[in-house]
């Protein structure tokens, strides 16, 4: 039975509050510096891979075990469960594409009733990070690639597709999508997004579902 439509969701700073990969950051003493980092990657001013590359590294040697402060400090975002409750209730899908990690949304998107999801994937080796990016880094063009073929997994043409992100690499997605909303977003994605949200509350999607 093919669902009525699709939302895909970004993860850090859309469908949650943080950057997940700063709290990560924090627990080797480098969160400002891949603070920093991120905002210029969300902006649009770095290669995206390049950049996430550079930012895992400084993240060698966090011992696995940190994950769960880091999950313990993961906010969704206001109206995230309320907004995924109401696709669920309108014949939709739910799903997120980020370009975060599998080892945090493995837990938080099945407990806010995401369908499906993907990210990238940290590399480890006696219990502590690597530094590295396990395979291909998803990217922009991963992103857009994701929705595509959740879509035609679930029997959903484009036309009835929405793409919720606030960075740089969502705007492929976006312009993929039928609708491409900017949430919490910064000004290049805020200039070519179908709509603008401006209160950081999911809720306010919740009237444009089909």
């Amino acid at each position: 039975m093919p669902a009525r439509f699709l939302v895909v969701f970004d993860a850090d700073s859309t469908l949650l509050r943080n950057e997940v990969i700063e709290l990560i950051a924090d627990e080797a003493g480098r969160g400002a510096e891949v603070a920093a980092a991120t905002e210029a990657a969300m902006r649009g001013e770095v290669d995206f891979a390049a950049s996430l590359r550079s930012r895992v590294a400084t993240l060698e040697g966090v011992p696995v075990a940190s994950f769960a402060r880091v999950l313990a400090r993961v906010e969704p975002t206001p109206g995230a469960r309320e907004l995924i409750d109401a696709i669920h209730a309108r014949g939709g899908v739910a799903a997120v594409v980020s370009g975060g990690f599998h080892e945090i949304l493995d837990t938080v998107a099945p407990d806010l009733g995401v369908d499906v999801w993907r990210a990238n994937r940290l590399s480890t080796t006696a219990d502590a990070l690597t530094g590295l990016v396990e395979g291909a880094i998803v990217d922009a063009a991963g992103k857009a690639a994701a929705l595509r073929e959740w879509a035609a997994a679930h029997g959903v043409p484009l036309c009835r597709t929405i793409a919720i992100g606030d960075g740089a690499n969502d705007l492929q997605m976006m312009a993929v999508a039928g609708l491409g909303i900017a949430f919490n977003a910064k000004p290049a994605v805020r200039a070519q997004a179908d709509l603008v949200i401006e209160a950081v509350d999911l809720r306010q999607v919740i009237p444009l579902l089909p």
